[in-house]
């Protein structure tokens, strides 16, 4: 492992772990890591450690014991739940159940969505919103170029619809291009038609305040590691009936309430009545625990705050590479259109996987190339079918957030114009 020091770097709106970290170059010298790759896995929040930190002797398995530690544990991990839910604004009767991931989120919703529910997905989604419904009757949407077309597309197909229970599974801000999706408009498109609506939250919640109430969203999901708490947790959030019905996506303890033999040799098992049914297993009350600690530290730090500290680096950066002959912005909705601080683009005269290594390389710099798990929609935007992710052509991204420092994108802007004017 590569040895790293640190040094102070400039003051952000929310101090970061890998904030002064120094990273070796190929010259032999080294830098100030610029980390901005925040949409892959955003760093840890300093206040998200220092939580962490402070209960960590404490630690202990939750739901399971009558030891003083165990009791504590179990009041941590369910109070992390209930500011779950106060920072999604979750309605009265709303379930919030801890996954793994985003992916694991939405798999399990998929797992439980009843047989015959007919679903509908824009190829622009994110691979973790593209692929868990394939066992379901599934509709890719095309991809719009525009908020209205969006809306349109999706009321048509819903509209098309036979009767029967239907759902809508959209993103809230593309981890490609950083725009944002029309929300609100495509819920409303979805009820109107008797479906339900599911948003990908994993790029949105980090960068403005997710309000499920008032996105009359049916289901929100995201990742920790997306929100400064990389410690291996997610969220499903929303209607509980379909939870509450369906066999729990993974058996085992914690998901049962009793379980008992039959006389034929059997098992009869009476299925926990709560989040519990699919959280079986031990389960992360440290990732439980930091997402609930980002979710305070973003309210406490107010989204709007987030959101002008975001919006002056980002357009910092859009104008910094418009002024770059070599550099093709990608975007779907067209460059006026809102987005979060996630910028990608191609360079002229370079494989995107040599310009992501020059810059880590020679300036210290984390960007990521390739598809990005969102493979039809990185082809749509390059006009190339045969974009794949073995050295076929590629796309190069740079992503940040609360943590990031001028510096960092004024230290991008300055490698690209060095490589691509050598």
């Amino acid at each position: 492992m590569t040895t790293v020091t640190t040094t102070a770097t400039a003051t952000v709106p929310l101090p970061v772990l890998s904030a002064g970290v120094r990273v070796p170059l190929a010259d032999g010298g080294d830098a100030e890591y610029a980390a901005l790759d925040y949409a892959a896995s955003a760093p840890a929040l300093r206040q998200v450690w220092d939580d962490i930190a402070a209960y960590a002797p404490y630690y202990g398995s939750v739901h399971r014991g009558a030891g003083h530690l165990s009791q504590l544990s179990t009041r941590l991990f369910e109070e992390s739940r209930e500011t779950v839910a106060r920072f999604l604004g979750c309605r009265p009767g709303d379930s919030v159940v801890f996954t793994r991931s985003t992916t694991d989120s939405l798999n399990l919703l998929a797992a439980v969505t009843p047989a015959g529910t007919r679903v509908f997905v824009f190829e622009t989604e994110h691979h973790a919103a593209l692929l868990p419904w394939r066992g379901h009757d599934v509709t890719y949407l095309a991809a719009p170029r525009s908020p209205e077309e969006a809306v349109r597309t999706a009321e048509d197909a819903l509209r098309s619809a036979p009767a029967g229970p239907k759902l809508l599974c959209v993103t809230g801000a593309s981890n490609v291009t950083g725009e944002l999706w029309p929300v609100r408009e495509l819920a409303a498109a979805a009820h109107r038609h008797g479906a339900r609506i599911v948003l990908d939250a994993a790029q949105l919640a980090p960068h403005r305040a997710v309000d499920i109430a008032r996105l009359d969203v049916d289901w929100v999901a995201f990742s920790g590691h997306k929100l400064y708490a990389p410690f291996g947790s997610g969220v499903l959030a929303g209607r509980a009936d379909w939870l509450g019905s369906a066999e729990p996506y993974l058996a085992g303890g914690g998901a049962s309430r009793a379980v008992s033999r039959r006389t034929d040799g059997g098992l009869d098992v009476e299925w926990a009545p709560d989040e519990s049914r699919h959280e079986a297993g031990s389960p992360n009350v440290i990732g439980a625990y930091a997402i609930a600690s980002a979710c305070r530290a973003l309210t406490t730090a107010g989204f709007d705050q987030l959101a002008a500290h975001e919006d002056h680096l980002l357009t910092r950066l859009r104008t910094g590479l418009a002024e770059l002959p070599a550099v093709r912005p990608l975007s779907l909705f067209g460059p006026d259109a809102a987005r979060v601080p996630v910028v990608s683009f191609t360079v002229s005269g370079w494989d995107s996987a040599e310009f992501a290594r020059a810059l880590s390389e020679r300036y210290g710099i984390g960007v990521r190339s390739g598809l990005f798990c969102a493979h039809p929609l990185v082809r749509t935007l390059l006009g190339d079918d045969t974009a794949d992710c073995d050295g076929g052509p590629q796309a190069i991204r740079a992503s940040f957030g609360a943590g990031t420092p001028t510096s960092h994108i004024d230290r991008l802007l300055a490698a690209t114009a060095e490589l691509t004017h050598p």
